[in-house]
């Protein structure tokens, strides 16, 4: 039987087009925001757009999705993505808007972009490269990805950056520790790169 990948329904705005993507690779998708899916998934990936708050709230509304996804993923050990904010998402907190609780998978938080040059721009929009570091795991490769986000992922312990990228100063591009994988950039728009990524993570036996 193939695997189950769990897509987390929660009204986030990358839903159908990250959908699309892992579909394109062969991913057998369950988009889904039913607990005892969630529970018997193989996989779950988290989108997400826009404010870290707004996120947190959608998915939190939702009766026993979080206790659902935290037992399949911190407690099972299924293999996990979070998208943009959909990665913001599994750190402590969040600073937009005032302070917002995370899942707190990975320590950290979630603050704005300082614009230290009048040059940089904030959102930073486009392609940048992604450079591996020691603790990037099988998953990730070095190459260019789609950024667009105003807000970071400060990550309290170095041992759980994966990638950096540089605009005006180093951004983490992703997190990972364990089974859990969070990726700044948008695979779905990343093109070759992306849907290689989303091709490793069908693939990845943590």
């Amino acid at each position: 039987m193939a695997e189950k990948t769990a897509l987390i329904d929660y009204g986030a705005g990358n839903l159908h087009s990250v959908e699309n993507a892992l579909r394109k690779v062969g991913a057998s998708v369950d988009v889904t925001a039913d607990p005892d899916t969630v529970r018997t998934a193989d996989r779950i990936v988290l989108p997400g757009v826009g404010s870290f708050r707004a996120c947190a709230e959608g998915l939190r509304a939702i009766p026993g999705l979080v206790e659902a996804m935290e037992e399949r993923v911190e407690v099972g050990g299924a293999p996990f993505l979070g998208v943009c904010v959909g990665m913001q998402l599994i750190a402590d907190r969040g600073l937009e808007h005032g302070t917002t609780p995370g899942l707190g998978w990975i320590a950290g938080e979630v603050r704005a972009i300082e614009r230290t040059d009048p040059a940089i721009k904030v959102p930073h929009m486009g392609w940048n490269d992604v450079a591996l570091t020691a603790h990037a795991g099988s998953v990730l490769e070095e190459g260019e990805a789609y950024f667009l986000h105003s807000f970071h992922f400060a990550a309290e312990n170095p041992a759980d950056i994966a990638a950096m990228t540089d605009h005006g100063g180093g951004l983490v591009a992703a997190v990972a520790r364990g089974n859990v994988l969070g990726v700044q950039f948008h695979p779905e728009k990343s093109q070759a790169y992306g849907l290689a990524l989303l091709a490793r993570f069908l693939e990845w036996r943590p």
